[in-house]
């Protein structure tokens, strides 16, 4: 407990302090939207529509998932720009990922290393820290705003 707050009785309640599970979830919530505008913006360029990096086709921002190459929300790639893209539900829930068509995409926009240097970094266990996340949240609150900048300019 660090400050009290005071309510409509007058009586004083504690503030809650954030807890890593709840922060990082707001990030999760975060990259999500910065990772499907990013990719709405690279295949379509428009922020509304993009096309799902596995099957090609193309679906509202609000039907793309942020869909993990490495599955896993224990592991270094969970926050990994590289590791992450816009999937259709079909793909990501359904197909499991699509997970070769996943890997030939990585592969195309990366390089030939890039699927095996997110494998090793799925084999690494991130423990976050609350500034870390933090600082994450911070960046990527900069960079949706940016990207919503630049729309305003199309």
């Amino acid at each position: 407990m660090r400050t009290l707050d005071s309510n409509k009785m007058g009586m004083k309640k504690p503030i809650k302090k954030m807890t890593i599970s709840k922060l990082k979830k707001k990030v999760w919530e975060l990259f999500s939207v910065y990772i499907r505008k990013r990719d709405c913006l690279e295949t379509t360029g428009c922020a509304s529509f993009g096309l799902c990096v596995t099957c090609g086709k193309r679906y509202h921002f609000k039907l793309l998932q942020a869909g993990h190459f490495i599955p896993g929300r224990h592991n270094a790639n969970l926050f990994s720009e590289k590791g992450t893209h816009a999937q259709c539900y079909n793909c990501n829930i359904n197909l499991r990922g699509n997970t070769l068509e996943y890997r030939r995409q990585i592969i195309q926009m990366y390089g030939e290393d890039a699927d095996e240097a997110l494998e090793h970094n799925a084999n690494q266990i991130k423990k976050f820290t609350i500034p870390e996340l933090e600082e994450l949240q911070a960046d990527l609150k900069e960079k949706i705003k940016l990207m919503e900048d630049l729309e305003l300019w199309d």
